[in-house]
């Protein structure tokens, strides 16, 4: 566990990052009076996703590699944070869907249906819970392992 210390650090900041944005999200009616731009804003959150990374891969890089990682480490670290950070997203969903947020799922799919982007079945399908759920473990496993790519890239100190 010594060894993970890092990543687990930079996961429970991801983490509770991404609580903060979706209450942010909700007090600004992305979850309801302006969902319909819901889908743009909410993408904004890979900005500072992409600085978390950052930051937790330096950490890694100057403290426990002592300043000299190299690519492949630091992907391996980065792939560490991502499966951590896919491990506690279904709580994080859980937490933003049953606390945050308990109407979003509801507002979403009259919105979609209102507007003729899905029928209902479609919209019910896609906005609930379990859906949610898995595509924050896919997702995070995804988009993490591939940032820690590209990070790593530019954090590396020495050749492989």
């Amino acid at each position: 566990m010594k060894n993970f210390k890092t990543e687990i650090k930079w996961a429970i900041i991801f983490s509770v990052f991404t609580l903060l944005w979706s209450y942010a999200e909700k007090m600004l009616g992305l979850h309801d009076t302006h969902i319909n731009k819901h889908a743009l804003y909410t993408n904004l959150i890979a900005i500072p996703y992409i600085i978390i990374f950052y930051l937790a891969i330096k950490e890694k890089r100057d403290h426990f590699f002592k300043k000299n990682m190299n690519w492949k480490q630091g992907v391996i670290s980065g792939g560490i944070l991502s499966v951590i950070i896919a491990l506690i997203s279904p709580a994080v969903q859980y937490l933003t869907a049953e606390v945050i947020t308990p109407e979003y799922f509801s507002n979403a799919i009259e919105y979609a249906v209102e507007h003729k982007k899905m029928n209902p079945k479609t919209a019910e399908s896609f906005f609930n819970l379990r859906f949610y759920m898995i595509q924050a473990v896919f997702g995070s496993l995804t988009m993490g392992i591939v940032t820690a790519a590209i990070v790593s890239l530019l954090l590396r100190t020495k050749k492989a």
